[in-house]
C-alpha cells in the first residue's frame, strides 16, 4: 500500500513538473502552428504534441539506459578565446536555446514589418510536415531537463555501488507522467494560440519570454560545456532571476496596457471636447 501511495505522489510531483516546465514550449507551438494555413493549426498542434509524446517517452528509455554518455565530452576546444568541452547533453541544449532566440528576433522583426497587421499578408506558409517536424524536435528540447529531473526524482541509488537505477515501475510512472502531460499540452495549446490570436498585443509578451527562455538555454549549455569565453567562464541563469525576469514583463506589460487603455480614453475626450 505504502509503494502505491509513494508511486502516486511521484506521478502527481512528475506531471506537475512536466506542465510547469511546458509553458515556454507551448509558447513555441503557438508560434510555430501560424506558419500553416488557419483550417490546419489546430490539427498541426494536436499532431505535434503527440509524436512528441510518443518520442519522449523514446528519449526516456534512451536517456535511462545510456545516460552516463550523455554527460560524456565528444569534443573539446582550450585556446585563449574559446574554451569547452562538449557533451551531447550541452550540445542539445545550447543548440536548441539558439534557435529559440533566433526564433524569437526573427518574429520581433516580422511584427515591425509595414504589413505585419495585414490580413492577406505575403508571408509564405509553411508546409504542414515541415512544420510538426519543428514542434516535435523544439518540444524534445525542452523536455530534454526535464527528462533528466524526472529520473532523479525517479532513480534511486545503490548504497554498495553507488550507482542510480530506475525500477520498472518507475519507468512506468515517468511514461504515464509524460503521458498526462502531453494531453495537458493538447488541451491547452488551443486555448493558448486561440487567446494569442484575440489579444495580439500579447504575441510581444510571449515572444520577448521565449527570447529569454532562449537565452536561459544558451547559457545553461554553456555552462554544462564549462564553456569560457577570453578566460570567463558561462553561468548558466538561476531559475530565480528566469522567474523574477518573467514576473517584472509581464507586471510591466500589464501596467503600460492601463496606461495605453487610459491615455486612449483622454485623447477621445479631448477630442469630443474640441469638436
Amino acid at each position: 500500500m505504502d509503494m502505491i501511495v509513494q508511486h502516486v505522489m511521484t506521478l502527481l510531483m512528475l506531471t506537475l513538473l512536466q506542465a510547469v516546465l511546458g509553458f515556454d514550449n507551448l509558447l513555441y507551438i503557438s508560434i510555430e502552428s501560424k506558419r500553416v494555413a488557419d483550417d490546419k493549426q489546430a490539427v498541426v498542434r494536436k499532431w505535434g504534441i503527440g509524436l512528441a509524446i510518443a518520442l519522449r517517452i523514446v528519449l526516456l528509455i534512451v536517456i535511462t539506459a545510456a545516460i552516463e554518455h550523455f554527460q560524456d565530452p565528444f569534443v573539446a576546444l582550450h585556446s585563449t578565446a574559446v574554451d569547452f568541452s562538449m557533451n551531447v547533453h550541452a550540445f542539445i541544449v545550447l543548440v536548441g536555446g539558439a534557435f529559440i532566440i533566433y526564433t524569437a528576433i526573427k518574429e520581433i522583426s516580422h511584427m515591425l514589418a509595414d504589413d505585419a497587421l495585414s490580413e492577406d499578408s505575403n508571408e509564405p506558409k509553411r508546409s504542414v510536415t515541415a512544420t510538426i517536424f519543428w514542434i516535435v524536435i523544439m518540444n524534445l528540447v525542452f523536455s530534454f531537463d526535464s527528462i533528466l529531473s524526472a529520473i532523479a526524482l525517479a532513480s534511486s541509488t545503490d548504497p554498495e555501488t553507488h550507482v542510480r537505477t530506475i525500477s520498472s515501475a518507475n519507468m512506468v510512472v515517468m511514461s504515464l507522467a509524460i503521458v498526462l502531460s502531453g494531453i495537458m499540452m493538447m488541451w491547452l495549446a488551443d486555448r493558448v494560440s486561440d487567446f494569442l490570436k484575440k489579444n495580439r498585443l500579447y504575441e510581444v509578451l510571449g515572444l520577448f519570454i521565449l527570447f529569454i527562455v532562449g537565452i536561459m538555454l544558451v547559457s545553461e549549455g554553456g555552462h554544462l560545456a564549462h564553456l569560457k569565453l577570453f578566460g570567463y567562464l558561462v553561468e548558466p541563469m538561476a531559475k530565480s532571476t528566469f522567474y523574477f525576469v518573467l514576473a517584472v514583463l509581464v507586471v510591466v506589460d500589464i501596467v503600460q496596457g492601463k496606461f495605453q487603455k487610459k491615455l486612449m480614453a483622454k485623447q477621445a475626450a479631448n477630442s469630443s471636447a474640441k469638436s
